[in-house]
């Protein structure tokens, strides 16, 4: 008992200096042993340790931690990180785990194991073999030893910084060379190959056979490692039962296939159609706002498919380009604003080209320039709208808990149409005494 105290008081001191080397000591330790010392750890300290211990042995550490601290360790934990540990978890020891889950970790849980069939994140494994940049030579080495005494996987090791971003690969025999004070970080191989959790398992074999390597690290769209992947669960097309349980878990995977029966396709469509009538009807009010203007420019009725056409086609480019960073992770949180100022930027640059185009080609056709103005301008607005509208709905729908890719495309073409509309007409009253 004095061994631990000293241990813990030793870790509690080291925190701020050396959590890395703390870990290194715990990880030694008999897995009953280490698992008491890590749970009599403050939270925060915990937290930190976490990601310094191999995915395995952390979850070996949380079995049999009471629910107390569980709840105050998973409200600090990483999606990632937590989804890794649960991976590793036994059922039992698993769903105790994930009931002291906010909402909304278990929703970023569900996104981060929610991967495509047939992509690499779905037959990979979390059990992999990575040290922090800042580890000694020789405390790398000793670990090495200890993980070899449990029987851990024979894998690659990789490197990680503190945000777990991969750094590199440790050639072992530079790694037995080094000088035993040397950090890993300036002994590493900085170029590695790596595959992104989304890539299709064939391209991934095929990507493994070239290279004659029999594992490759598996990372996310901001170089985070979520796993490996090794090349005979590629060729036997075997997959991970433990991930898939989570994925059932947190909801992951597609509701409607496509021999569903047809209550449940209805219960899954009926919805979202009623939704679609009630916004139809919406760009349908800001027609009959204009009824006045329409009767005495009759013109005006020929160019509404226009401008509805080109803004919902400007906001769906907007909207795959941020569908696709969605699905492949792409988008972080401190690049939101960014993508969607972007987004509307290039919505403005595409309103002033199109624009131009279309006032010629109304200047032309009815031989006012007038007229060739309010479309163009109108235009201009609404696809500086459609960019806006395409960028931020689907993130917001995300935010909301609801599922992009089906309400997205619904209120998009609502805001394309009203405020398509709306500047059109609305330029078209202003204008009327130059236009009648």
């Amino acid at each position: 008992m004095n061994d631990q105290n000293a241990f813990l008081t030793f870790v509690q001191k080291s925190f701020a200096h050396d959590i890395a080397g703390a870990t290194f000591l715990l990880e030694g330790l008999p897995e009953d042993e280490a698992a008491k010392i890590f749970q009599a750890l403050p939270v925060d300290v915990a937290e930190r340790a976490i990601r310094n211990l191999q995915i395995s042995f952390a979850a070996d550490l949380l079995k049999t931690a009471d629910d107390s601290f569980m709840g105050a360790l998973a409200a600090k934990l990483d999606p990632q990180l937590a989804g890794a540990i649960l991976s590793q978890l036994p059922p039992e020891y698993r769903q105790r785990m994930k009931d002291r889950f906010s909402d909304k970790l278990q929703e970023q849980i569900r996104e981060h194991l929610d991967y495509p069939e047939g992509s690499v994140g779905r037959i990979m494994t979390a059990n992999y073999l990575a040290f922090n940049q800042n580890l000694k030579a020789e405390d790398a080495i000793e670990k090495i030893r200890a993980l070899a005494k449990r029987r851990y996987p024979v894998s690659y090791a990789y490197v990680v910084d503190d945000e777990n971003c991969l750094r590199g690969v440790l050639n072992m025999r530079d790694l037995m060379l080094a000088p035993p004070d040397q950090r890993l970080g300036a002994i590493i191989l900085p170029e590695i190959f790596s595959i992104h959790a989304f890539t299709d398992v064939r391209q991934a074999a095929s990507e493994l056979a070239r290279r004659k390597y029999f594992a490759a690290p598996v990372v996310d769209g901001s170089n985070h490692i979520v796993g490996i992947i090794k090349a005979e669960r590629m060729i036997q097309g075997a997959r991970e039962e433990a991930t898939q349980d989570i994925q059932k878990m947190f909801g992951a995977g597609g509701d409607e296939k496509a021999f569903s029966s047809i209550p449940f396709s209805l219960r899954k469509r009926l919805p979202w159609l009623h939704v679609n009538l009630a916004t139809a009807f919406m760009a349908a009010a800001v027609v009959a706002m204009f009824e006045g203007i329409i009767a005495k420019l009759t013109v005006l009725a020929v160019f509404l498919p226009v401008v509805a056409g080109q803004g919902g086609n400007a906001g769906a480019q907007s909207l795959a380009v941020v569908m696709r960073g969605i699905v492949m992770r792409e988008i972080p949180h401190h690049k939101i604003l960014p993508l969607i100022r972007k987004e509307a930027q290039l919505g403005t640059i595409n309103g002033v080209v199109i624009g131009i185009v279309t006032a010629m080609v109304a200047w032309i056709w009815y031989g006012n320039i007038y007229l060739g103005l309010v479309i163009g301008l109108g235009m201009l607005l609404n696809l500086f709208f459609a960019g806006l509208a395409g960028a931020s709905i689907p993130l917001l729908m995300r935010r909301l808990g609801l599922d992009p890719a089906q309400s997205s495309n619904i209120i998009l073409t609502t805001v394309t149409d009203v405020m398509g509309f709306m500047a059109f007409l609305s330029l078209a009253v202003i204008f009327q005494q130059f236009l009648l």
